[in-house]
């Protein structure tokens, strides 16, 4: 069974492609070519998060479709330094 460690596994992973980059699509997408390393980030996330919409409004590949913006979310907070704990905490503060 998975559980929410994955998530943790994964920032990790990011952080690692990102301080010690490799040849891999996130080392790739971390770095500052021609288009600012964050341009093609955001532009990912907003990819994304327009294929959430259809996949919810189709019933088809929703789970597939919400993975990936959040994975590319994630790539962003890596990108920007942002620690792990620190969105784990924002979800906490919702919870009170």
């Amino acid at each position: 069974m998975v559980d929410e460690r994955i998530l943790r596994e994964i920032y990790a992973v990011l952080e690692d492609r990102r301080d010690n980059p490799v040849d891999s699509y996130t080392s790739r997408l971390m770095r500052d070519d021609e288009k600012r390393a964050e341009d093609k980030i955001l532009e990912k996330i907003g990819e994304e998060a327009a294929e959430v919409i259809i996949a919810s409004k189709n019933n088809e590949r929703l789970v597939e479709e919400s993975a990936d913006l959040i994975f590319h979310t994630l790539l962003l907070l890596v990108y920007k330094g942002i620690p792990f704990e620190s969105l784990l905490e924002e979800f906490a503060a919702r919870r009170k």
